[in-house]
């Protein structure tokens, strides 16, 4: 069964890049424009791994993380940051990298081989 990844970002572009270059290396996506509409997909879609951006309207990214963190069933998800706030890698201390916009395809997809196979 092929690993489920949850893109989270506001940028269309962004997102059917991501689902484009997720797919095309077997894993399954799922995504959302922003923080709030992410914890309803993560709650119904349990998704190995999320990638996330942090400067979204609504609900930006650190707010949908603690709220991930606060869950018991996704807590232990690994996260990816992928933003265009240059190296904010303050805002998530506990995500598994942070890869600024624009980001190294390779080391993107590296980094997903490593964290969920």
């Amino acid at each position: 069964m092929s690993k489920k990844i949850l893109i989270v970002d506001d940028d269309k572009e962004i997102r059917t890049y991501l689902n484009d270059l997720f797919s095309d290396n077997g894993y399954e996506t799922v995504t959302a424009d922003d923080g709030k509409v992410a914890i309803e997909v993560a709650e119904t879609e349990k998704p190995d791994l999320i990638t996330l951006d942090l400067e979204m309207p609504g609900e930006w990214g650190p707010r949908f993380y603690r709220k991930l963190s606060q869950n018991e069933e996704l807590k232990r998800t690994p996260v990816i940051v992928i933003s265009g706030l240059n190296a904010n890698k303050y805002a998530i201390p506990k995500a598994v990298a942070t890869l600024t916009k624009p980001f190294d395809t390779d080391q993107l997809l590296s980094l997903v081989k490593e964290t969920i196979g």
